[in-house]
């Protein structure tokens, strides 16, 4: 199972972009389907996901 993790920590690192562009997407999607209601929470779990998808510096 470790090699499994250490696998999915390496393809992380190495799509950091795609990572976090798919973490904007997902949020996006689950704002609209709660009418904006929880945009802050939502906002928040993005932001800490992305803190752990690598090493590069992240976008928003």
């Amino acid at each position: 199972m470790s090699k499994l993790l250490d696998k999915a920590k390496e393809l992380l690192t190495k799509h950091d972009d795609k990572v976090d562009k798919g973490l904007d997407e997902a949020g996006e999607q689950a704002d609209r389907r709660t009418d904006s209601k929880y945009t802050g929470h939502i906002e928040q779990g993005a932001d800490e996901a992305r803190e752990h998808t690598g090493e590069d510096e992240t976008t928003k």
